[in-house]
This record gives C-alpha cells, structure tokens and sequence, in this order.
C-alpha cells in the first residue's frame, strides 16, 4: 500500500495540506482523509489535491495528530513565504486584509465563486501557494 505523502503549510490562522500522491492511494486512504478533513470541518479540494481546515496548529502537532489517530502518512513542512506586497482584499469576511494573509481554504473558495476585479490576485496568491 503506498503511504499518502502529506506537504505542511501552516498560515496565519489555519493550515493547509496537500496530498501530493491522492492518485495512487487506495479509496479506504482516501476515506481516511476525507473523514479526517469532514472531523475538522474543513474542506477539500479534489481539484488541487488540497485540505484546508480553520484552526491554526504547528507542524509538530500535526504530526503527533495524526500519529494518535493511527493516520500513517510521509510528512513534510513547507515554509510560507514572507507577508510582503499584497492587495488587501476589498468585500466580505476578511475585509482590509492582505490576500496573503487569507486561509487557503477561502481562497479556494473565491476561486470557484469570485469572478470580480481581483481574480487575477487571488489565483496569482494560489500559484504562489501551489494550491
């Protein structure tokens, strides 16, 4: 069985993980995840192979989390670059703030429903994200 490889990004407040082999893990690993991510009321991404989940928690936690729920996986942390020039978002929930400051997972979700004047941001900040 192949062991899902997990990359870390913790942001400002939330974290962000991508399964950089979903497509060759067994559909129970997938559950797996897909029930870990539902627990946490987070989301996933399919698309991107991606979950984010709104609570800020460091690298190590993660580790010892799913450690104690027997979740074998091959994790890495991958370092968030620096808060520099960013447009600060206009509209909604996260008013003032930079788009670099944005969880992933509301990024994801302008993706998909935000067709405005900043959609050039947001996806330049998702490539930036490699989400």
């Amino acid at each position: 069985m192949t062991t899902p490889q997990l990359l870390f990004k913790q942001l400002r407040n939330s974290y962000c993980v991508v399964v950089k082999n979903l497509e060759a893990l067994s559909v129970v690993q997938i559950q797996e995840l897909q029930k870990f991510v539902a627990d946490r009321h987070g989301y996933f991404d399919f698309e991107t192979f991606t979950f984010c989940i709104q609570k800020r928690v460091a690298f190590t936690e993660f580790v010892k989390l799913l450690d104690s729920l027997e979740i074998v996986a091959d994790v890495e942390e991958q370092r968030v670059r620096s808060v520099a020039e960013s447009k600060q978002i206009g509209f909604g929930k996260y008013k003032g703030m930079l788009y670099s400051e944005l969880p992933d997972s509301y990024l994801l979700w302008l993706k998909k429903n935000y067709n405005g004047d900043d959609r050039i941001v947001i996806m330049d900040e998702l490539a930036k994200r490699a989400l």
